[in-house]
């Protein structure tokens, strides 16, 4: 399936869930990751993680102040070819992240078939361009398979809202890290969705 834009909706504004889901959707890769925050997500939320991230794949940081920035950096990004993805952080609904920001945003992904993620924090799921929009909230990890006392595989709540490539659902999702596996469960009902293998066979989200 073809890259393209996609939105998280963190259930909490701070809830590191929405950055983890993203990078487990990204197909296995060296090419680096540009990533752009504004400052109150950097504020509120921190900045990434970088040590739980394979060294075999650089980090571009970037940190900026303004939402249009963060969108001028992001389409600016998806210029390139050769990243191999682009994710924003933006906190609230600032004017700048309109329908036609999202719009450009979606084409320059598709254009450069390169991935695209946004992190939307504290933000209402206004009319967006986004193929994929995502709810997601952290859930208690699965247990660990040789130690009880231990966290095991880390688990979240999904709801994709809103696609114009897949039926949406909910599910709870297990990452398997030793497969750069996303395993995703229908609590409720039956729901199918290939949940592919880590890889760009996977990208059910963009």
């Amino acid at each position: 399936m073809r890259c393209t834009l996609s939105e998280v909706f963190p259930n909490t504004p701070a809830d590191p869930s929405a950055l983890g889901f993203a990078l487990s959707r990204l197909p296995r890769s060296h090419a680096p990751i540009l990533w752009v925050q504004d400052r109150l997500s950097r504020k509120e939320a921190g900045r990434p993680a970088l040590a739980g991230i394979s060294g075999e794949r650089p980090i571009i940081m970037v940190d900026l102040s303004r939402a249009a920035d963060v969108l001028w950096a992001m389409e600016d990004g998806l210029r390139c070819r050769t990243l191999g993805a682009v994710i924003g952080e933006v906190w609230g609904d600032p004017p700048a992240l309109d329908f036609t920001a999202t719009k450009r945003l979606a084409l320059r992904a598709e254009a450069a078939d390169v991935p695209c993620w946004l992190i939307r924090r504290a933000a209402s799921p206004d009319l967006s361009a986004a193929r994929d929009r995502w709810r997601i909230a952290s859930l208690p990890s699965a247990p660990h398979p040789h130690d009880r006392q231990a966290p095991g595989a880390p688990r979240w709540w999904l709801d994709l809202f809103r696609s114009r490539r897949v039926k949406p659902g909910t599910w709870v999702a297990t990452y398997d890290r030793a497969a750069d596996r996303l395993h995703l469960a229908a609590p409720t009902r039956d729901r199918a969705m290939d949940a592919g293998d880590g890889t760009a066979g996977q990208r059910a989200a963009g």
